[in-house]
């Protein structure tokens, strides 16, 4: 099968740690943000959230290119001199760029085919997934992840990430007996596809190019789900013809201690109290799905 390339989107605010320009900005406003990037354009930026999932996804290509990350940036192409300078000095093999001037970049995620999208935008993460693109916040954390570990690994939750939010809405709106009912009576229903099926197929697809037992990339499902609800999910990643190497249904236990044992380079999750148990341990995004989601959309 021909290759695919992987493409991943990815704002300069994810990438590197802007939180100092960003402080400039909200404290003495646009004309000194810009004056201080440029006075500081040769002064490498620290790594981000998401630079060693970056790092690795990067270290996938060799003689063939499995991966391009693509940088979306509301710098302005001058001011988005540091930030290339940055990529350099890190030596990340990132050369296609968008600089958009304030402006929201999210609209270039679909003419570059990206099959994923992070920011630290919410309000652009939103947009990308109603458009129909994998997408998700990747939110701020205190945690430095131990890179000794060569292998690019990835966890999912289940509903309204890789799966809809049809059965989640059930749980919300008539309690988890109605929930565990449904799941059982259902079991053999595969789940209609959530906003990150796509991905984990393209993830798939990519695992599959290296060879059984040499794929340097690892996923796993995290969920809050548990018997009798587990089968349904394990019969609709069979139906999709997606294989997952990990799967640990948890029953509403604290994912954080074990995101941090699978070792996850990057964990997506729609319900903002998993997003923060998981952000003491493993880069996390923020998914803005399904009914977990509508009412802080609504407010927001």
């Amino acid at each position: 099968m021909a290759n695919k390339k992987l493409v991943v989107a990815i704002s300069s605010s994810a990438l590197f740690d802007l939180a100092e320009s960003h402080r400039v900005y909200l404290d003495q406003g646009t004309q000194a943000y810009c004056q201080f990037q440029i006075e500081n354009e040769d002064v490498p930026l620290e790594p981000g959230a998401a630079y060693s999932l970056v790092k690795k996804l990067l270290a996938l290509n060799s003689e063939i290119q499995y991966v391009e990350i693509i940088l979306l940036s509301r710098n302005s192409s001058d001011t988005g001199l540091r930030i290339f300078n940055s990529i350099q000095h890190h030596n990340l093999a990132i050369t296609r760029a968008v600089f958009t001037s304030g402006s929201s970049p999210y609209c270039y995620v679909a003419p570059f085919g990206a099959n994923l999208f992070l920011s630290t935008s919410p309000e652009d993460v939103r947009k990308a997934l109603d458009a129909g693109i994998a997408a998700a916040t990747i939110l701020p954390s205190n945690f430095r992840k131990d890179n000794d570990d060569e292998q690019l690994r990835l966890a999912f939750d289940g509903d309204a990430v890789l799966f809809s939010d049809e059965s989640e809405q059930i749980y919300k709106e008539k309690g988890l007996q109605a929930f565990t009912d449904n799941e059982r009576q259902t079991a053999k229903s595969p789940l209609s596809g959530g906003p990150f099926k796509d991905f984990l197929m393209a993830l798939n697809h990519l695992q599959t190019e290296f060879g059984e037992g040499k794929a340097p990339i690892r996923t796993a499902l995290v969920t809050a789900r548990s018997a009798p609800a587990h089968e349904r999910v394990i019969r609709t990643l069979r139906a999709w013809g997606i294989r997952i190497d990990e799967a640990i249904f948890l029953g509403g236990m604290d994912k954080g201690p074990f995101l941090k044992s699978f070792g996850a380079d990057i964990f997506f999750d729609d319900q903002q109290g998993h997003c923060d148990s998981a952000r003491e341990h493993v880069a996390t995004g923020h998914v803005p799905h399904g009914i977990a989601n509508a009412q802080r959309g609504e407010e927001s």
